[in-house]
């Protein structure tokens, strides 16, 4: 049986030049980067090449690379210093982020004197930027802003520059999981001033447990683990050389391709919406995830007609890999959050599979998982 992987924003295939990148690395730097011998003095110095090629994607400095094990952590280190270290008592965000922020706020919230917001979304999950501007002018207190750059189950992409000067004009910080947009949309801090934001390499086809937080200069960064001054001082524990080495190489080549692979994505997911339309009566998109400005082209949710409990288990046994929403949320029968937070509760109730999509894939499998649907649910 031939696997058809429609899954990305869960996980993307590691590139071949990727995997070359890391075995090498395995090989031949084996150092510890904090050893001062030349064995580990290599190790650090590719570390630290790795961090300056990673931060001029970004118009950024190598010193606000800070490496992480993907990009739960990186969110953790930042949320807590926000509310630890920087002085932050408001927290704004939304009820569609990525649990790694939701969570994170709610125990911070537990743990701290401090308030947590939300903003509002209208019915597709856009933020209400006037609202946002309200919640930031109620009071003096020292805030921050936490929303994600592009919804990693509706594909939505945030304003980031709106919620940027929405942000500096009421002295607020600015945190954006970034998650779903790094290696796939453009980010240069010099124009779009973000205080922080979080990549993870396995969402750009590279290696799993390894992601970096970007922090503006001039945060001192507090630790959350503990026994070692590594990572400047902001992570302890041994750096995955290997690791960070095969990030840099897949972050390389998305960005140097982004443009052309996009557009070949854009066009494959347009092509299964076309068909999907045709073929499937009552056929709906969450979000704005059907549309080609406001989603990522990477993402398509859709919303069947009624409840078809064993959709995703008979796609699965017939090779189609996909999700019900988050591959965080798997396990869980509550459904997806987000859904539940923008949908009527009959229109939650309704089986939705999330498709997304990398630059492997092809209109034959489109075709036949337009095929199996039909047969499944007619």
């Amino acid at each position: 049986m031939k696997t058809i992987y429609l899954d990305n924003a869960a996980t993307t295939p590691i590139l071949p030049e990727v995997i070359e990148a890391i075995s090498s690395a395995m090989a031949n730097v084996y150092g510890n980067p904090s050893s001062i011998h030349h064995v580990g003095r290599k190790a650090r110095s590719m570390v630290e090449t790795s961090r300056k090629n990673i931060a001029k994607h970004f118009n950024a400095s190598a010193q606000e690379i800070v490496f992480t094990a993907g990009g739960s952590e990186a969110d953790n280190l930042i949320l807590r210093n926000a509310v630890t270290n920087l002085g932050i008592k408001t927290i704004i965000s939304s009820k569609i982020e990525h649990h790694a922020v939701l969570h994170t706020i709610e125990n911070l919230k537990k743990e701290f004197d401090i308030i947590f917001k939300f903003v509002d979304l209208d019915d597709s999950g856009n933020v209400n930027y006037e609202h946002l501007e309200q919640l930031l002018e109620e009071s003096d207190d020292k805030k921050l802003v936490s929303l994600m750059h592009v919804n990693n189950e509706i594909g939505n992409i945030l304003n980031l520059e709106k919620v940027s000067e929405l942000c500096i004009a009421n002295n607020a910080l600015f945190h954006s999981d970034a998650v779903q947009g790094i290696g796939h949309f453009n980010i240069d801090i010099k124009k779009t001033p973000i205080d922080f934001f979080v990549a993870s390499a396995h969402k750009f086809h590279g290696p799993k447990g390894v992601g970096f937080a970007y922090i503006k200069r001039g945060f001192g960064i507090q630790p959350m683990l503990l026994g070692g001054e590594q990572e400047r001082g902001a992570r302890a524990g041994t750096e995955n050389v290997h690791s960070i080495l095969g990030m840099e190489k897949a972050l390389e080549i998305s960005c140097m391709n982004m443009q052309e692979e996009s557009a070949s994505i854009q066009q494959l997911k347009n092509y299964f919406i076309g068909a999907l339309k045709q073929n499937i009566d009552g056929i709906e998109f969450n979000g704005q995830s059907e549309s080609e400005t406001d989603s990522t082209y990477t993402v398509l949710n859709v919303r069947f007609p009624k409840d078809y409990a064993m959709l995703l288990f008979n796609l699965d046994l017939k090779g189609i890999a996909v999700s019900g929403g988050s591959a965080c949320q798997s396990g869980s029968n509550l459904g997806s959050h987000v859904l539940h937070a923008i949908l009527p509760e009959i229109e939650a109730k309704k089986t939705s599979v999330r498709f997304s999509f990398n630059k492997f894939n092809t209109k034959e499998e489109i075709d036949y998982v337009i095929h199996t649907l039909i047969k499944l649910i007619k």
